[in-house]
């Protein structure tokens, strides 16, 4: 595969040559390669086909995670969510330590501590990390979901971009049973607070527990920064500034 500098830029075949557009330019590759048959049958390519129910076992998961989490991330996460999600899901499934290569699973990977601690870190917009914009420490009650911060100074706790007058906190207590491919999403009420030194508590709490009987217990905390002109609350910059993360995995 090599980057297309030239002046033209096309798309298409020519001459046993694909041009395509992609995030990152203008491509062009040759064709070829492997027929499909062989690569699905021949001994040869065993750790091939390995590889590649692995991938999907990757792209499946991911694909499972990102739909059960849409709502909040719409406004919240950058354009590269998705290969990142992806590469998330092959670190966890190397976490399986019981299954034969090319069947490995992330729903056998998040039963290890390691594999909590992995989805735990994600920040769905690297342009916004959660620890950086939020510098206030937050509790979560797993039982419930409810996540409190106590005695919030929107002023000194909060890094506000420039032109923000308001942040708002959101939340979300989601069950994933990644083995089934079953998702339920809790979310939390919202709260709005202005960038003044008033100190107040910030309590987010979900109506109900997921009522989803098995999988893994996630708890994301985010925040949208907001501008308010003439009485009424615009998003920031379409959202660029929004972080949201998960801040616990059970």
């Amino acid at each position: 595969m090599a980057r297309s500098k030239g002046l033209l830029k096309i798309e298409g075949t020519l001459d046993g040559m694909t041009f395509y557009k992609s995030k990152d330019g203008h491509m062009v590759r040759t064709k070829g390669g492997i027929a499909k048959k062989r690569i699905e049958t021949d001994s040869a390519f065993v750790r091939t086909r390995e590889n590649m129910a692995e991938f999907k076992e990757a792209a499946s998961t991911g694909k499972l995670f990102r739909s059960a989490l849409r709502t909040l991330t719409v406004n919240s996460a950058d354009v590269r969510l998705v290969p990142r999600v992806v590469k998330l899901m092959h670190q966890i499934k190397n976490l399986d330590g019981i299954s034969a290569r090319g069947q490995r699973l992330v729903a056998v990977g998040l039963v290890t501590p390691a594999g909590k601690e992995l989805l735990k870190g994600l920040n769905f917009n690297p342009n916004s990390i959660l620890g950086t914009v939020l510098y206030k420490a937050y509790a979560v009650d797993t039982a419930t979901g409810k996540i409190d911060i106590a005695d919030l100074v929107p002023a000194n706790d909060v890094a506000f971009p420039s032109g923000a007058t308001h942040v708002k906190f959101k939340g979300a207590f989601v069950k994933i049973d990644f083995a089934a491919g079953q998702s339920e999403l809790q979310l939390t009420n919202m709260v709005t607070l202005a960038a003044d030194s008033a100190a107040s508590p910030v309590s987010l709490a979900p109506p109900a527990v997921p009522a989803l009987a098995t999988g893994v217990s996630i708890f994301v905390l985010g925040l949208d920064f907001l501008q308010e002109v003439n009485g009424i609350q615009y998003s920031l910059k379409n959202g660029a500034y929004n972080a949201l993360a998960i801040v616990e995995v059970v």
